[in-house]
């Protein structure tokens, strides 16, 4: 029996997208992991700073404030142990509800990345808990997304910032944040990483248009505190992890067909492969039996092992390396 022209394409489409994905599976299985990894640009190493580039202790942890609409805001910058004044990448980390910027930053190991890395802190909102724009509980003086534009202009004019290459991650409340930056800022940044991500109904207004982003997401299937099949939390609605990847993939123009691939036993590496803008690409991590908790966190084992069985600092890392802005080298 033979195959008509139709389904010849429609197997020809598939055996593509099926080799974009191990491709993109083995390459970054061959990236070191953070604190191991080598250059994180093109950039050859010189201990000379670059013309322009403000001078920073290598490895300092430095607490910093900006005033946004009449608000103290406060942040912590990590300079990495690598940094000897040549432009780096920048990651923006948005830490979940009830924590600070240097809670999350001691469980994520972020700060072991060869680059700068900042931690904001949200405000005390309703409940008098730490909470970012877009949440139901969260405060009404917040203006985060204000507040991570000054992040960016300070940052940028007091260390060597590669603006190619500068990421937004966040987990639980502050996923939500990453996602609402990725609607309203999406040229500010090359690429995001959401964990656990809790993307209230308010959090994507407008979202449904606009230019296509970079996006690597995480969420465990028992998750219980924020369902991966979506629910209601503080009387509002949050959606289903597969609803809210697809507002992204649909923005790529991706084909509305995944290709999973299982990274272990019990996680499942999920992407878009196939996307009408090709700079741009969606992953979700799909971990089947991990709760609401940051994949291979430091300490804490007591919440459950599935999710240490990948560390998502690390393939976030890999993830952000072969993600620079679209149109850069």
């Amino acid at each position: 029996m033979h195959d008509n022209p139709r389904t010849r394409r429609r197997r020809g489409t598939f055996v593509w997208s099926v080799l974009v994905a191990v491709v993109t599976i083995v390459g970054a299985g061959a990236a070191s992991a953070p604190g191991v990894t080598g250059q994180a640009s093109a950039s050859p190493a010189d201990p000379r700073p670059a013309a322009g580039c403000p001078s920073l202790r290598a490895g300092d942890t430095l607490s910093r404030s900006v005033t946004v609409r009449g608000v103290r805001r406060t942040y912590r910058m990590h300079v990495p142990t690598t940094y000897s004044g040549r432009p780096v990448p920048l990651v923006l980390a948005f830490h979940g509800r009830a924590e600070r910027g240097a809670t999350f930053e001691r469980y994520t190991g972020l700060s072991s990345l060869p680059a700068i890395t900042v931690y904001p802190d949200g405000l005390r909102g309703a409940d008098d808990s730490t909470a970012w724009e877009g949440a139901p509980y969260s405060s009404p003086r917040a203006d985060d997304i204000a507040f991570t534009r000054a992040i960016l202009g300070a940052v940028r004019s007091s260390a060597c910032v590669d603006r190619n290459r500068t990421y937004a991650v966040g987990r639980s409340n502050g996923g939500g944040l990453v996602a609402m930056l990725a609607c309203r800022m999406p040229r500010e940044f090359a690429g995001f990483a959401t964990i656990s991500a809790a993307i209230y109904t308010r959090t994507l207004q407008g979202c449904s248009h606009g230019p296509p982003i970079s996006l690597v997401d995480f969420h465990g299937t028992a998750d219980g505190v924020i369902h991966y099949g979506g629910g209601t939390r503080f009387h509002a609605r949050y959606l289903s992890t597969p609803a809210w990847l697809r507002t992204w993939s649909a923005r790529a123009g991706c084909a509305d067909t995944t290709v999973t691939i299982p990274r272990n036993s019990v996680v499942d590496r999920v992407s878009w492969p196939f996307c009408a803008h090709s700079g741009h690409e969606i992953v979700h991590y799909r971990i089947r039996g991990g709760t609401h908790r940051w994949p291979g966190s430091m300490g804490n084992r007591v919440l459950g092992s599935a999710a240490d069985t990948v560390s998502a600092t690390q393939l976030l890392w890999q993830f952000f390396m072969t993600h620079p802005l679209y149109g850069s080298s």
